[in-house]
């Protein structure tokens, strides 16, 4: 993960004149990207400081809501931006006061996007999520482990009998080979996926059935490799994991900008 220093954004005083910034880029050169801005279709375009330029459009200063229309339109811009440039994400609802403030902005921490820029050169974003199919995987579990396969097969032929402390056991060997079996699933996927990224993240995985939550940062010139990779692995376990791949993105992952918002007086 990569830092950027602090930097102040505008307050949500509500006042008309802000702009909203969507990504770094390295650029001397006016650019526009057309009408594809958050708030209904704002003009896209950038500001420049030597040969560093944020990605921005106009809007009044407001705290905007996190809806999937307004998140979808930030993406799109920084999706856009990143077909012909490396970029640097800020996050979602960055405003600042005035075209002054984002100049401000490039000319204070000029060295830091800088340096970032060169580190993040060619790189793209890929999310990996896997889920599995617990069910399918105690199944095998079941045949392949002795132990487990013996404990089940006492209870189902003394189902009357059979003590509660024999059920407690088998659901402790099931949860304790599950969780091995986890943790051997993610370890494959990422040795799989490893030789054809630059880094990767973990994120904490979303509810039960979800056993990979990852974002792994990739060379351009090696998108198709780290895809081949990903169809490869996917393939061997599908049986049992589904795979849900998306991408690219920029690299939001890998780079931390802490924005510190200035209390308003």
């Amino acid at each position: 993960m990569l830092d950027i220093p602090s930097v102040e954004p505008a307050p949500p005083f509500g006042v008309e004149g802000g702009k909203y910034v969507y990504c770094i880029v390295r650029t001397a050169r006016q650019r526009d990207f057309g009408a594809i801005g958050i708030g209904g279709g704002q003009r896209v375009f950038t500001v420049a400081f030597d040969d560093l330029a944020a990605v921005v459009s106009d809007t009044p200063i407001v705290i905007y809501d996190p809806t999937r229309e307004n998140v979808l339109a930030h993406e799109f811009v920084n999706e856009t931006v990143m077909k012909e440039f490396t970029v640097i994400p800020m996050s979602f609802g960055t405003v600042f006061r005035s075209e002054d403030d984002v100049t401000e902005l490039l000319r204070s921490t000029y060295q830091a996007f800088s340096d970032v820029l060169v580190k993040m050169q060619d790189k793209i974003e890929f999310g990996l999520k896997v889920l599995w199919d617990r069910e399918r995987v105690i199944s095998n579990l079941e045949r392949e482990n002795d132990e487990i396969r013996r404990l089940k097969d006492e209870i189902s032929r003394h189902t009357t009998t059979s003590t509660y402390f024999a059920r407690m056991q088998l659901g402790r060997l099931v949860d304790s080979a599950l969780e091995e079996m986890s943790s051997r699933y993610v370890a494959d996927i990422h040795e799989a996926l490893k030789p054809a990224a630059v880094a990767s993240r973990s994120n904490k995985p979303i509810g039960d059935r979800m056993i990979v939550n990852a974002a792994f940062l990739v060379d351009r010139a090696q998108e198709q490799a780290f895809d081949e990779r990903v169809k490869d692995t996917s393939r061997k376990y599908e049986d049992v994991l589904s795979f849900k791949y998306s991408g690219p993105w920029p690299p939001y992952n890998f780079v931390n900008i802490k924005l510190k918002l200035e209390k308003a007086d």
